[in-house]
């Protein structure tokens, strides 16, 4: 089970307004931990804890080529609105919510980049919404 991911940023406060632009409508509650921002679930076990923090080794922070954090939303219509927000909220738009050839039928997903460069997945499988060939 994981128990926690972290990404790196070096402003905080442009993190916080990305993130606070949805975690907190998926079941996420907010709090600062020595100027880091700290996202944890309401319902733990079922998702790992995730933390926002400067890089301890003092150097500039950065994106891995590769990495993605997803995280489940309810449905196809929360996806469309929380990327709208987190764009809004200064991130960026790295492919409009929808369907995709390269996965199943009900995986319906938006990919945006946090402030800092973090690649981000929005994505719902709700098997009770119409899926990519319905």
């Amino acid at each position: 089970m994981i128990a926690y991911i972290t990404v790196g940023a070096d402003d905080m406060e442009a993190a916080e307004r990305f993130y606070s632009a949805f975690l907190p409508a998926l079941g996420y509650s907010f709090e600062r931990y020595h100027g880091d921002l700290s996202y944890i679930p309401a319902s733990a076990p079922a998702s790992p804890d995730f933390y926002v923090k400067r890089p301890f080794n003092g150097q500039p922070a950065s994106a891995g080529n590769g990495n993605m954090v997803a995280f489940e939303a309810q449905s196809q219509a929360q996806v469309r609105g929380l990327h709208a927000a987190a764009v809004a909220a200064g991130g960026s738009d790295e492919g409009q919510p929808g369907f995709r050839a390269d996965y199943g039928p009900r995986f319906y997903v938006g990919y945006l980049r946090d402030p800092q460069g973090n690649k981000i997945a929005l994505f719902s499988s709700n098997p009770d919404e119409p899926g990519r060939d319905d």
